[in-house]
């Protein structure tokens, strides 16, 4: 297990170095001048200048690219353009309510997709086990932001019991929870079908196993079967999904928020690409990264540690 941590650790840290090093190209390819497109056409060649050293454009790439680096190991993210705050603290303000917003989507997937998926299994072929399949199929064929449009026109524009915009007063739990219902779900209902659809599938294998037929043969019930020896090797895969599926529920918060007007990493990134802050694209990009980074290999840890046969993949 120590060297199977061992690799997952160093290729996840090869994983990160790649992903900073394509972030930084990347900005760089987008058209235009940076300082001029935030300063506006009226800017002199003056402030262009002065904000292109602020920015730390006036340098060679190659030194920029090896600041970049460098900075990022200390901890440093850079400055905003515009406020001169650090972008760590403004990541870090942001970050709680995409982490909380990911979190319970994700709650979502497990308390829906899992027992919907098992239930699926057991009842094979029968008339739920196939409305199941079409409402998992059409859940992860519709698209976050259309469920979150269609969440919000429904629920609070037409019904109006649940809040359309914001995040909730500051300090007020019960209605930050209530402003977390809509998009959490909106970016959760997808992978409630992708959930399903798995454990449906590793159900239907786990439970053509010999050990299965052992047990039936030894008169076990069929309940103590099901959720004390079946479901524990279905739910496998499942758990080493769950690394990917907060990176897509990650991707899938950006439209939420800008959708439900939520402070957060989306919604911080969207404005910073509206006015060219740069180093506010490049701290909240890369801070998202190695937190998708972390989340796989998290789940690649608890599924070879759950199941051994899991560690020689690597």
């Amino acid at each position: 297990m120590w060297v199977y941590t061992t690799r997952r650790l160093g290729l996840a840290i090869i994983i990160v170095s790649v992903a900073m090093a394509m972030l930084f190209f990347m900005i760089y390819l987008v058209p235009g001048d940076p300082a001029s497109i935030a300063l506006g056409p009226r800017a002199t060649p003056e402030m262009k200048l002065a904000l292109r050293a602020k920015m730390g454009l006036d340098k060679p790439v190659p030194i920029q690219f090896m600041n970049f680096y460098i900075n990022v190991i200390q901890g440093d993210l850079g400055v905003d353009v515009w406020s001169n705050r650090s972008v760590s603290v403004i990541v870090s303000e942001a970050l709680p309510y995409t982490l909380i917003l990911t979190a319970l989507g994700l709650g979502w997937a497990i308390v829906l997709g899992i027992p919907m998926g098992c239930y699926s299994a057991i009842h094979r072929n029968s008339w739920l086990d196939k409305l199941s399949g079409i409402i998992s199929v059409s859940a992860i064929a519709v698209p976050s932001f259309i469920v979150a449009l269609y969440c919000l026109l429904l629920f609070a524009v037409r019904l109006q019991i649940l809040p359309a915009i914001g995040a909730g007063e500051q300090g007020d739990y019960y209605d930050q929870a209530i402003h977390l219902i809509l998009p959490s779900f909106a970016i959760g209902l997808g992978w409630v079908g992708y959930l399903a659809r798995l454990v449906r599938a590793s159900m239907l294998e786990v439970m053509g196993e010999n050990f299965i037929r052992t047990a039936r043969a030894f008169g076990l019930s069929e309940r103590t079967i099901i959720y004390r020896y079946a479901l524990k090797l279905a739910i496998l895969p499942t758990v080493a999904l769950m690394g990917v599926g907060v990176g897509n529920l990650l991707s899938g918060a950006v439209f939420a928020e800008i959708v439900f007007a939520r402070p957060g990493i989306g919604k911080l990134v969207y404005d910073a690409v509206i006015t060219r802050n740069y180093p506010v694209v490049m701290g909240a990009v890369l801070v998202t990264t190695a937190l998708y980074v972390v989340c796989t290999l998290f789940s690649d840890l608890l599924a070879a540690w759950l199941d051994p046969r899991a560690r020689a993949t690597l």
